[in-house]
């Protein structure tokens, strides 16, 4: 039976994009956006972004992460090195970073190369977790095949009493990817779909950024 979705329609009438507004740095374009969402209010994690990756199995993926940080180098969030997606990184770095923030009706859409961050980095930034997060990366074998539920409860059971008193060690499988932008897009919604669209690439000096606008 098809179900058909055809009155599923929004008309988008908060905001305009132009290209006098837009700053000529897209990291600072996004910090502005990113502000924004915040401002607004009415969404729950502005910084849940959806990560692409293209699996050995020539399929690509994408499934929700958070960013921790983002500065004029890239994009940083955190994950199990061993994971599905971490793997995929480490074979095809290539990757999109997408954020949906409807509150403002936009989206940004980044493609970049993904590495890992320094160990330093990482191991700043887990002992930065509460202590529940930090025992959880200790148990999960992300993406890996397990029996039950209760297979994750005891062993983390036996790590909250193994670590009662002691600081969690960073797993060595465990630690940030920085994503380094080619191209940033940035989508304002529109009425009548005539949306605004802006997209930076980077020059080919690797300084500065080409901005254009694309049709909707």
């Amino acid at each position: 039976m098809e179900n058909k979705l055809h009155d599923y329609r929004k008309s988008y009438e908060k905001a305009s994009l132009i290209r006098e507004n837009l700053d000529e740095n897209p990291i600072q374009q996004f910090r502005t956006w990113f502000y924004d969402v915040e401002r607004f209010g009415g969404i729950d994690e502005a910084n849940a972004m959806t990560i692409s990756t293209l699996g050995d199995d020539g399929f690509p993926k994408s499934r929700i992460v958070l960013l921790k940080s983002y500065d004029e180098h890239g994009f940083v969030f955190y994950t199990n090195y061993e994971s599905e997606k971490g793997q995929a990184l480490q074979n095809n770095p290539q990757t999109c970073l997408s954020f949906f923030w409807p509150n403002t009706e936009r989206q940004v859409i980044i493609k970049g190369m993904a590495e890992k961050v320094p160990e330093n980095r990482s191991d700043s930034y887990f002992a930065s977790r509460p202590k529940g997060s930090q025992l959880g990366a200790l148990v999960s074998n992300q993406s890996s095949v397990i029996k039950n539920r209760q297979v994750l409860e005891d062993e983390l059971e036996a790590l909250e009493k193994k670590y009662a008193d002691k600081e969690v060690p960073r797993p060595e499988n465990w630690g940030g990817f920085l994503v380094r932008p080619e191209s940033i897009e940035f989508w304002q919604g529109r009425p009548n779909r005539l949306h605004d669209r802006f997209l930076y690439t980077k020059s080919d000096s690797g300084y500065d950024w080409k901005i254009e606008r694309l049709a909707p």
